[in-house]
């Protein structure tokens, strides 16, 4: 499997493939997103809109299995700057990682790690030092938790990222079952590269 990051015009033609991919992994929990193409035509093509976006591409051969998105935090969307200048930080310093997304039957390979290998490069190239992304956050006894279920905080911690205590922001989407979106709380973690 080749990890690397996509051209712009690579993106384009995947741009289908980001969304099937996005709507298939984030349905599951903790995300339990019930999406749609619309919403990800607008939620992709505002964050494709910013110069400094890279989509890192997971290829099985020609097909897009897996891909990690990353931009400068300013032009990210306005809820994920917001607690940055709230708590009087410039959301100018940070380089923020949105989506990792890879097909179940592509996961323990590595692929994530070199997710957040490629995005760290990424970030160190635009001249970013700091890195950050969001996670739901969905309490303990949600209905829909599966039995077993285990967070992704280990893996981000041995990537050396840390929860920034107390720094939150909210994001809406459709759940699954849901008629309409709703206001979802997120967490930050963080990394000094």
């Amino acid at each position: 499997m080749e990890v690397r990051r996509l051209t712009r015009s690579e993106v384009q033609a995947a741009f289908d493939d980001l969304a099937r991919l996005r709507i298939e992994v984030f349905r599951d929990f903790p995300y339990l997103y019930d999406g749609d193409p619309d919403y990800e035509r607008r939620y992709l093509a505002t964050y494709l809109a910013s110069p400094g976006a890279v989509v890192i591409g997971a290829l099985d051969g020609d097909r897009l299995v897996g891909a990690a998105t990353a931009s400068p935090l300013a032009d990210h969307f306005e809820e994920f700057g917001r607690p940055f200048v709230e708590r009087g930080l410039d959301p100018a310093d940070f380089f923020y990682f949105g989506e990792s997304v890879l097909e179940k039957a592509c996961r323990g390979r590595g692929v994530g790690v070199r997710f957040f290998e490629e995005r760290e490069a990424s970030a160190l190239e635009a001249g970013f030092a700091n890195c950050v992304f969001s996670a739901v956050i969905r309490p303990a006894d949600h209905p829909l938790r599966p039995a077993g279920y285990q967070p992704l905080d280990g893996f981000w911690s041995r990537r050396g990222y840390a929860r920034i205590d107390g720094l939150e922001t909210s994001f809406s989407w459709r759940d699954v079952g849901e008629a309409q979106e709703t206001v979802k709380p997120m967490e930050y973690w963080s990394k000094r590269l």
